[in-house]
């Protein structure tokens, strides 16, 4: 079982070499490492290629760039990591062993949000348990997927937003997914810059208009 990590990368120099460092550790223990970046022009690129990882140019768009690592990707299965995520240190050990135990499809880990506000991690315990519920994970809790799986659904959807939402809508018709409880970290700037109760709603209305129909495109403007 051979694992791919795709990283969706614009404009991440600030945090970039903190994931680097983590993925290096992860590519010494026989994980390819696939950054593929959206047009970044504050020196992203540069940092990924020093450091010694191979940079995919793709067009804008998350969607876009996580497909285009699958397409380049020779993995088994197939791991989709934000750039301002950690994945913990055991996480290639803890997703084999998940994956061989519960013959898994796809899934997710855990996620807490990293930042000063307190709010914050109530935030990641009702996304945690909300996704446990519902059976749908988002782009933060670093999906993870069989190539199988992620080639039977067509993989993520064109559009500009939600593609999280809706993978994990195509996968949950094969099977529910695998929740991992030991964490990865994400930043929790998104919450923080805009306001924590203020980015909370807008992401609700946002989900909310999506299940009752409303265009990604639409919502994209929105956000």
């Amino acid at each position: 079982m051979r694992f791919s990590i795709i990283v969706p990368m614009l404009n991440e120099a600030p945090g970039l070499p903190g994931l680097l460092a983590r993925l290096a550790e992860l590519e010494d223990q026989g994980c390819e490492i696939l950054i593929v970046d959206g047009g970044s022009d504050d020196g992203s690129v540069s940092l990924a290629e020093r450091a010694g990882f191979r940079v995919l140019a793709s067009p804008k768009g998350r969607a876009r760039q996580m497909n285009l690592g699958a397409a380049q990707a020779t993995g088994d299965v197939l791991l989709f990591l934000h750039a301002d995520t950690l994945l913990p240190e055991d996480a290639l050990t803890t997703l084999r062993q998940t994956m061989l135990k519960t013959a898994a499809l796809w899934g997710r880990f855990d996620v807490l949000i990293d930042g000063t506000h307190p709010m914050l991690r109530v935030i990641a315990t009702l996304m945690n348990h909300r996704s446990r519920w519902t059976g749908i994970a988002t782009g933060d809790q670093a999906i993870f997927v069989t190539r199988n799986a992620f080639e039977a659904v067509g993989g993520y959807p064109d559009q500009p937003l939600m593609e999280d939402i809706e993978l994990s809508n195509r996968l949950r018709a094969l099977a529910r997914p695998a929740c991992i409880p030991t964490p990865v970290r994400t930043s929790g700037r998104r919450w923080e810059s805009r306001g924590v109760w203020r980015t909370v709603l807008l992401m609700w209305r946002l989900r909310w208009a999506y299940w009752r129909g409303t265009p990604a495109e639409q919502l994209a403007q929105r956000y």
